[in-house]
């Protein structure tokens, strides 16, 4: 009888040697959450699809189909061609931080706003303008730059001179371009079918980064260049540029690139309408399925649930473990157009309406 009891106890504790310890489950990283406002035509805005939304200190403007929205003091005020907006559809937004001017890029021209006013209409007919189409905006110094479906242009604000970009003096194959981040060493173009263009202000010189694949809808090689030659979007801050495709996203330091997809990071979707980074290592991706935040290693994603409409949650961690974080508010829509800050708040253009992130600390 010994016996047997010896061999219970040594198997008992064999197994309980050789059997690993229970893993817990990992605690999700601390990512920033938000309660969110949404704004739409029930309460203000005149159009709930949102192009474009640039903040102001206090003032915030949202461009959407029927017209430029300004909300100020809790109060609604909207742009019309009637007030000399170019054309009512407005697809971008920039802020001349030395003058508080506004530029504002529609369906039908270029307008520029000061004091509350439009007091410049810019047309093909009437100025540089390279099309009327005016995808992106970006004001850097004396200089504005604008993304249009016709290739690029710049208007020097001390001379009144407009210089056109197109594939006849640039590397561009294609003059289809939908954004443009500008500072003053560096401006890029984001060109649907013809990737990524740099221009160097200093040398004065262009370069081109185009997907190795040549816009096949797979990677062959990770991190091996731009992710795809479709570009949406683009971001330059901190020497850093982050680019939006619409078969995922990269980030190039000026020598490496790291792309990010959605087999492989937090992305909720690889079809991206927009980014804008924060600094070198943080950015915000604006998706169709969602709206996406990146700390450098780990992932948040904010949005209305695809099937049940119901707000949704998740951290991703930089080892790929997902959580879902009880919430109960969410952007108006998961179709996200764009973004921009104020202090620690976001607000984010929506095909569903204009949200406010009202920034929530953790305990």
């Amino acid at each position: 009888m010994r016996g047997v009891f010896n061999k219970i106890w040594l198997a008992a504790a064999f197994a309980a040697v050789a059997a690993p310890a229970f893993a817990a489950a990992p605690q999700p990283p601390r990512m920033p959450h938000y309660r969110f406002v949404n704004y739409t035509t029930a309460n203000g805005l005149p159009n709930n699809h949102v192009y474009s939304v640039l903040v102001d200190g206090s003032r915030i403007w949202a461009g959407t189909d029927d017209g430029l929205a300004e909300y100020e003091n809790g109060k609604w005020k909207t742009y019309t061609t009637k007030d000399g907006l170019a054309q009512q559809a407005v697809l971008s937004l920039a802020l001349d931080k030395r003058t508080g001017d506004v530029w504002v890029g529609t369906m039908g021209g270029l307008n520029r706003i000061s004091g509350g006013r439009i007091i410049a209409t810019y047309t093909q007919l009437n100025s540089g303008l390279s099309n009327d189409i005016v995808y992106g905006v970006s004001v850097e110094g004396e200089n504005v730059w604008v993304a249009t479906a016709a290739g690029a242009c710049r208007l020097n604000l001390n001379t009144g001179q407009w210089s056109i970009y197109t594939d006849s003096n640039t590397p561009m194959k294609e003059i289809w371009v939908y954004g443009v981040s500008a500072a003053p060493d560096k401006v890029y173009f984001a060109v649907w079918g013809s990737g990524l263009i740099e221009y160097n202000q200093q040398t004065k010189l262009w370069d081109i980064y185009e997907d190795p694949d040549h816009q096949l809808e797979i990677v062959l090689f990770k991190n091996q260049g731009l992710i795809h030659d479709i570009v949406s979007s683009v971001s330059y801050v901190d020497k850093i540029v982050w680019v939006a495709t619409y078969f995922g996203d990269s980030r190039y330091d000026g020598r490496y690139w790291h792309n990010f997809l959605t087999k492989d990071s937090g992305l909720p979707s690889n079809f991206t309408n927009y980014v804008k980074g924060v600094d070198a290592n943080r950015a915000w991706f604006c998706t169709d399925k969602g709206l996406a935040y990146y700390d450098g290693a780990n992932w948040a994603v904010y949005t209305p649930s695809l099937t049940t409409g119901k707000p949704e949650m998740w951290v991703r961690d930089a080892q790929g473990h997902v959580t879902h974080i009880p919430v109960t508010t969410a952007p108006a829509n998961n179709y996200m157009l764009g973004i921009d800050f104020q202090g620690r708040d976001i607000w984010v253009a929506t095909a569903g309406g204009l949200s406010h992130g009202i920034f929530e600390p953790q305990p």
